[in-house]
């Protein structure tokens, strides 16, 4: 039998619900742009849509609203009185505060008006992806981790500028918000953090932040510093003297 390796376990699978065809292939275009993210299946309506989510199981639904046979509006009712395990993003061209708040109301995770830009799916996106991560992660959170889940951070907190991170061209899946926010926290301390310490101080699952950390190192920012014990050794992390730079 053959088992998914790490990376595919960590692919998030997208079903994309759009009836005009244009759209479907500027969508597909899109997710495909973003980081762990692949389309597995495409429906024309509503009703296909709902098939196909029963047998693919994804885990995100990207749904459109105008639909034949079946809309959008009652497609996702439909997932929820299934009890389908899928999230749900919206892309529509609907505008009206009724069928907006009936969507939200029905657990759609974010809304996209039509016509829309590649930075506002990849915002939409990167954030499910933080927050399937960190969801996946802890079996409790803290009020701050819960803060960040729905708003993308915490509602009152207004991040410091970090100009160390400044030029600095971020690879596909990382946002300079939370690299500046990660700076931040660590210049805080004078001894060196875990991945775990920097995850749980920020609000970001542990995973994004070592993908952070392991950028920031790359960079000269961020110096590691191995811990040794019992086991395997930590890594740690602690920011780099002032005069360092980013690596040339």
């Amino acid at each position: 039998m053959a088992y998914p390796s790490q990376s595919e376990k960590n692919i998030i699978k997208v079903l994309l619900v759009e009836d005009d065809p244009m759209v479907q292939e500027v969508n597909r275009l899109f997710v495909e742009r973003v980081e762990g993210f692949r389309i597995v299946g495409v429906a024309a309506s509503g009703e296909e849509g709902l098939a196909m989510a029963r047998e693919l199981r994804p885990d995100l639904l990207i749904l459109d609203v105008f639909m034949p046979l079946m809309d959008g509006l009652e497609t996702l009712a439909a997932i929820r009185a299934e009890q389908l395990p899928v999230d749900v993003i919206v892309i529509s061209a609907a505008n009206d505060m009724q069928t907006i708040q009936r969507m939200l109301q029905n657990g759609a995770v974010d809304y996209i008006m039509k016509p829309f830009k590649f930075e506002r799916v990849q915002q939409a996106l990167e954030h499910y992806r933080t927050m399937k991560e960190t969801m996946a992660g802890e079996k409790n959170v803290s009020q701050q981790v819960l803060d960040r889940l729905i708003y993308g951070r915490h509602p009152d907190a207004e991040p410091a500028p970090a100009p160390e991170t400044a030029g600095l061209n971020l690879p596909k899946g990382l946002q300079a918000l939370t690299l500046k926010q990660i700076v931040q926290f660590l210049s805080g301390y004078q001894t060196p953090l875990s991945a775990e310490e920097v995850a749980e101080g920020v609000g970001i699952a542990r995973v994004t932040a070592r993908r952070y950390l392991d950028y920031l190192e790359k960079n000269g920012l961020v110096r590691l510093d191995l811990q040794y014990g019992v086991g395997r050794p930590v890594n740690r992390y602690i920011l780099s003297s002032p005069t360092g730079g980013p690596k040339s």
